[in-house]
């Protein structure tokens, strides 16, 4: 079994940094913060990758099958017998990889910080709210239980809010950290009413249970579950139909993506936890939790998973084509990447070499965890030597940063799809998914694999070749060892992690599945991917008129792509006149009219009944003498008429 104890370690090691720097970090630590912070990463990071040897080469695997180990579980509310929320820490192969992934990326991000974020004001601050906001991302990828995963998940939500409004006295920083946290609200409503359906469907909120129970035609809950319905569907898709709402709009798949390239708007390191290997992959982790329920029970609900995540990697790539921000291509890069992670786990099935797109999944997750933190820390590096994230400030940096410059282009080699880069291995295989189970997302899945390789290398020709760096401020150099280590070890990472025997680690069952290399099925995907690469070096290698001529041919669609085919500006129409007009202003109207208007007169008829009748107490003997006369002769009066 596992040491509990460590596990504890690896989660609570971040917290304690949030906590001792968030109290005491602007009085005691203020130089010392950073140092402090990261040390805490690096020993949480040693104990997440002896974890996962132990768990991998030693106690996680009995008769040949990985075992879902619960090493702690802390019964916090109980409602029913089988009902419960608890505090539970379950090991699996991938929460084990994702401790490995979260703890590693994340201490790079703290390494890179040291040197990027030197001299800001709330430097404590910072190291602070990146300890809150890996703790959050630890506790979500070992949560035991379907409840205790959304607190995490909420605690993912506010810490983000917290990183993309970091710089607070900017409004552009303030508007973007109140659109991720707004729109991820409302995706987060689907998941918390998906969560109520399963648990009531299932009679537990336990992951291994719900699973055990609704994958189990013998059992009466998983009956119940298909029998019930609403609007011809079953209660049981229902249910997964609004959990996925919920991974859609923290993995930003459209349409719930508009939040993804405004948290640009955070320090660029944050930008590389956010978007390389924690929060936009949770929802495709907690589709991955969930997997079996999808694939075995509901496989209508993983065809929504399918075609959502080939769609928006599709149009998030086009996007990405004609952004000029480095940071807002690499954001929707993220957006197009986890979309492939999507669709491979949408056209995967359980068990066996069936299960290949969920392999795929989570091995494109972890190769993509390391070639994009070095992308973003990258343009980290050099938006800290221009001042600028325009490429148009850029150019011909590739003697000015080399170790920039090639890490930059082994990112972006690996992202491609370029053998024998990391990217190539993951993204051969769910290819070869799709292909095997869905002939019409293979083929957008090939025309994405193209784009990226088109627009990854229009970056980095734009930004390392294309004309002659002429400086127009100072220059600090290319930055000092706390910045170019992690770009080198995640180099490493994106040049070797795709020879990692993945299918031995991690599959659909927990069996041993072994994924092959295919010549020939390559050779497609390779070809297009060159070809990308080759039209990018012919357009912006060097400076020249082409790629005007081709926007200018491209006429209106281009320039529907270059702004984002205005989503954003669908929602403010549909928010701004449809719903504030439409149903704030008549809601507000009622509200205040009605409802108020009702209350105020109660109130005000009530005031006026008291000052009437305080008159007949005014204390004057003469008042009451006449009341009492009053009151006596309509009493006679009274009396006389009755008895006449």
């Amino acid at each position: 079994m596992p040491n509990t104890t460590l596990i504890l370690l690896i989660i609570l090691l971040p917290l304690a940094g949030f906590v001792m720097l968030g109290i005491y970090g602007r009085k005691f630590f203020r130089n010392t913060s950073g140092v402090i912070a990261t040390s805490l990463l690096l020993l949480s990071t040693a104990l997440a990758f002896y974890t996962a040897y132990g768990y991998f080469f030693k106690y996680g695997k009995t008769g040949g099958v990985y075992q879902k180990l619960v090493p702690l579980k802390y019964t916090w509310l109980q409602f029913s017998p089988g009902l419960s929320i608890d505090m539970g820490i379950i090991i699996d192969p991938i929460s084990v990889m994702m401790l490995v992934v979260v703890t590693f990326v994340s201490l790079m991000v703290h390494v890179f910080s040291l040197g990027y974020m030197k001299g800001d004001e709330r430097f404590p601050t910072y190291y602070a709210f990146l300890g809150l906001f890996t703790f959050s991302m630890l506790g979500l990828v070992v949560s035991s239980n379907i409840f205790q995963i959304y607190f995490f998940w909420e605690l993912v939500g506010v810490s983000s809010f917290l990183l993309i409004g970091y710089h607070y006295d900017k409004p552009s920083a303030v508007a973007a950290c109140k659109k991720a946290f707004i729109v991820t609200r409302f995706a987060d409503v689907g998941f918390l009413i998906g969560i109520l359906v399963l648990s009531y469907s299932s009679g537990t909120l336990d992951f291994n249970t719900l699973i055990a129970t609704l994958t189990s035609p013998q059992t009466n809950e998983y009956k119940n579950a298909i029998a019930a319905s609403f609007l011809g569907i079953s209660a049981l898709t229902w249910g997964l139909v609004l959990v996925f709402i919920g991974a859609a709009g923290k993995s930003a798949m459209f349409p719930l993506h508009i939040w993804l390239p405004d948290a640009m708007e955070g320090p660029t390191p944050v930008s590389a936890l956010i978007h390389a290997a924690t929060m936009v992959v949770a929802g495709v982790f907690l589709v991955a939790r969930l997997f079996p329920v999808f694939a075995i029970v509901v496989p209508s609900a993983l065809n929504l998973v399918a075609y959502v995540g080939a769609f928006s990697a599709l149009f998030a790539a086009v996007i990405a084509c004609t952004q000029t921000d480095i940071k807002r291509v690499l954001a929707y890069s993220t957006m197009s990447q986890i979309g492939y992670m999507m669709f491979a786990l949408g056209v995967s099935k359980y068990g066996g070499e069936n299960g290949l797109g969920y392999t795929a999944s989570m091995f494109h997750l972890f190769t993509h965890a390391m070639f994009k933190a070095l992308l973003f820390l990258g343009a980290g590096a050099v938006i800290h030597f221009v001042h600028s994230n325009e490429m148009k400030d850029m150019g011909g940096l590739r003697k000015l940063m080399p170790i920039t410059h090639l890490t930059f282009l082994i990112g972006c080699l690996a992202i491609a799809g370029v053998p024998p880069f990391a990217g190539f291995f993951s993204k051969e295989e769910i290819l070869l998914a799709a292909y095997q189970h869905n002939q019409s997302i293979y083929w957008i899945a090939l025309i994405i694999s193209a784009l990226t390789a088109f627009y990854m290398f229009r970056l980095y020709f734009q930004i390392f070749w294309n004309k002659e760096h002429h400086p127009h401020g100072e220059h600090h150099g290319e930055g000092g060892l706390s910045m170019m280590m992690p770009l080198v070890l995640l180099a490493i990472g994106a040049a070797v992690a795709g020879f990692i025997p993945f299918g031995h680690f991690v599959s659909s069952d927990g069996t041993r599945l072994d994924t092959g290399f295919h010549l020939q099925f390559s050779i497609a995907p390779v070809a297009l991917c060159l070809a990308g690469i080759f039209i990018a070096m012919r357009l912006y290698k060097k400076q020249n008129a082409m790629p005007q001529k081709l926007a200018a041919s491209l006429k209106g669609f281009y320039k529907a792509a270059y702004h984002k085919f205005y989503i954003d500006e669908v929602y403010h129409f549909i928010t701004k006149k449809i719903i504030f007009n439409l149903i704030g202003r008549p809601a507000a109207w009622f509200d205040k009219y009605i409802v108020d208007g009702l209350v105020n007169a109660t109130g005000n008829g009530t005031e006026d009944f008291s000052a009437t009748i305080k008159k007949f107490q005014s204390g004057k003997v003469q008042s009451y003498a006449i009341y009492f006369l009053a009151g006596a002769i309509g009493l006679a009066l009274l009396f006389i008429y009755i008895w006449k």
